[in-house]
């Protein structure tokens, strides 16, 4: 992956981080930032006394996203991915994997090919097929999530997402 194309699927996993905890925030869920990205500049510190690949690096960078807390009270950890597609890249077979070892989270898959846009899986991810457990976001019964609320985030992902799908102009 060449940096154009790192930097371009770095911003787009942040705006569907960004989409989703604006919606469950919306929804009226409490949301908290959790992931990898907001303590790594704690283990910056650590320098080389921390090992990325021993167990605690592994479960480390495997952290979720967000934790998710409904209006019940009841937190669920939730890792948010942004794919083109609702289908899962190669490597992302040892990612499900990690998070469920680690952390049995829920996991949010923010695509832009076909509606509906939002989907969630639980542990197990895979079917024996090794296919995606997909549903969608709006069947989160814990979560109660407002369908006009989400409704305009489809909307925003349709807007601003899924143009991008366009091959650039020569």
């Amino acid at each position: 992956m060449n940096q154009t194309n790192f930097a371009e699927s770095m911003l787009k996993g942040r705006m569907a981080e960004t989409l989703f905890e604006e919606l469950m925030h919306q929804s009226g869920n409490i949301i908290y930032r959790f992931g990898y990205e907001a303590i790594v500049q704690n283990l910056a510190q650590l320098d080389n006394k921390f090992d990325r690949y021993s167990e605690v690096g592994e479960k480390i960078r495997a952290i979720p996203d967000f934790i998710v807390v409904d209006k019940k009270g009841k937190p669920a950890f939730v890792e948010v991915k942004f794919r083109w597609k609702p289908e899962l890249h190669e490597s992302d077979y040892k990612m499900l994997e990690k998070i469920d070892k680690f952390w049995s989270a829920k996991i949010v898959f923010l695509n832009c090919w076909e509606q509906p846009y939002f989907r969630v899986c639980d542990p197990p991810y895979l079917d024996k097929a090794k296919k995606l457990l997909l549903r969608p976001l709006l069947d989160e019964v814990d979560w109660k999530i407002d369908k006009k609320i989400y409704t305009e985030y489809e909307n925003l992902v349709h807007r601003y997402l899924t143009p991008t799908l366009v091959p650039p102009k020569k």
